[in-house]
């Protein structure tokens, strides 16, 4: 544990790290280090079709013959597996949103573009809760300035302009 701290906290890195300790939240549970660079849609469906599902079954075992705990652990892996789950597919607020991507152009489940960075791809995994440490992201932070972008391609932008306009006015 005390590594993957070091390494989210770590100024080398700028807060970004790119090992990721996922767990269950179970002390004695599940939990693992994933590369990012390495981490596709192959490798987390592996990982939460063989790896976790294995781990759940042998806690299913466990929590049959009664050994103490096996229960809690059960249930804090089949949490994990459906977040991961819903992170593979994509489902809000687990997937994978950039702002500067056009609508044809944005994945649909867990196809990480790696010069996306670090920051935009975590983000389903911080938002699940699942990271054992949050890195320290400032996630209001933002370079440049916006220019004018195509409404079909970039909804989200004038939905935003649009009613914070409307928020801006003042009536008399």
């Amino acid at each position: 544990m005390f590594f993957f701290e070091q390494h989210c906290s770590n100024k080398l890195f700028q807060n970004h790290p790119f090992v990721w300790h996922i767990w269950d939240s179970c002390k004695d549970g599940f939990s693992c280090l994933v590369n990012y660079h390495k981490l596709d849609y192959k490798t987390l469906d592996n990982l939460t079709h063989a790896y976790l599902e294995g781990w759940i079954k042998k806690q299913a075992g466990d929590a049959k013959t009664g050994k103490t705990g096996a229960d809690l652990r059960l249930a804090a892996a089949q949490g994990l597996q459906a977040k991961l789950k819903l992170i593979l597919t994509g489902e809000p607020p687990y997937d994978i949103f950039v702002r500067w991507k056009p609508l044809h152009e944005q994945s649909v489940g867990w196809y990480p573009d790696l010069n996306d960075g670090v920051r935009m791809n975590i983000r389903p995994f911080v938002e699940a809760g699942i990271l054992r440490k949050n890195p320290n992201i400032k996630w209001t932070k933002d370079r440049g300035k916006e220019p004018e972008r195509d409404k079909k391609d970039f909804p989200w932008f004038w939905t935003v302009r649009r009613s914070l306009a409307i928020a801006s006015m003042t009536f008399i």
